[in-house]
């Protein structure tokens, strides 16, 4: 159902059972997937590729132009997944000639107020609190929570299955499987309730939680404790994803307090 109200481009593409809500501006370089809900006065502009599913709330807005001063009027895409769910005044920039389009994955709740900038890369299930800014060319990998106020800076990554405390500021690179806190932001163990919730084993929990105590407990550097961990501990996707993440960051990764 769209409402007179509302207004559609007629070179938008609107999915089967798309309820676009009075007051709503949808441009023509859209498309909307199936069972898809537009809330009342929110915003879907050039470049937005919406999933099934999808709920848009009041004051929203997909798919502004970046707010980057190296912007050229590019053609790019904002990307929302299945099921995602944008709630009021959350704002989905897309992307510039650098990666070419922001992504925000399957499953996402994107809460009041939250921003994600031009050419994030935001995987499935992640949760973004409200009032939660990420900054250009940011990564979350999947099952990610960043609580409200949290603020992210820019080529940041922030690894699987985290839960970062409220208010934070994350100007390094968050390894997966923990929990972070602090000013400076600082590892303060395993999200151990994130990943039972998730299915994960006791005894797979503490493997993850063995690597960490090598890594940022032991006293080592960081790199002979890399090492180390490669060395002592049996391959599994956990250990492997940890230490690709640890060695191919850029920005280094925080560490405990």
């Amino acid at each position: 159902m769209i409402s007179e109200l509302a207004f559609v481009h007629p070179d938008a593409t609107i999915g089967k059972n798309v309820v676009i809500e009075p007051f709503s501006y949808i441009a023509g370089n859209v498309i909307i997937g199936d069972d898809t809900w537009i809330g009342p006065n929110a915003t879907v502009l050039d470049g937005a590729r919406v999933g099934r599913e999808c709920r848009i709330f009041p004051s929203a807005v997909l798919s502004g132009i970046p707010q980057d001063l190296k912007f050229r009027g590019e053609e790019t895409t904002a990307e929302l997944g299945d099921g995602t769910i944008m709630r009021e005044g959350a704002t989905v920039n897309r992307g510039t000639a650098a990666v070419g389009k922001t992504v925000v994955g399957s499953k996402c709740l994107l809460m009041a107020y939250s921003h994600v900038g031009h050419d994030c890369q935001i995987g499935n299930y992640c949760i973004i609190g409200n009032g939660t800014g990420l900054a250009g060319e940011v990564r979350v990998d999947d099952w990610a929570i960043l609580s409200g106020g949290t603020l992210v800076h820019q080529f940041s990554r922030i690894g699987a299955h985290v839960i970062v405390g409220g208010g934070s500021k994350i100007r390094m690179d968050v390894p997966p499987f923990i929990k972070a806190d602090r000013e400076p932001l600082s590892y303060m163990g395993l999200n151990t309730v994130g990943l039972t919730r998730r299915g994960f084993e006791k005894e797979k929990i503490d493997e993850i939680h063995n690597i960490y105590r090598a890594l940022f407990l032991s006293g080592m550097n960081l790199s002979k404790a890399l090492d180390e961990v490669e060395n002592q501990i049996s391959p599994s996707p956990e250990r492997d994803y940890i230490l690709e993440f640890i060695r191919s960051s850029e920005r280094g990764v925080i560490r405990a307090k």
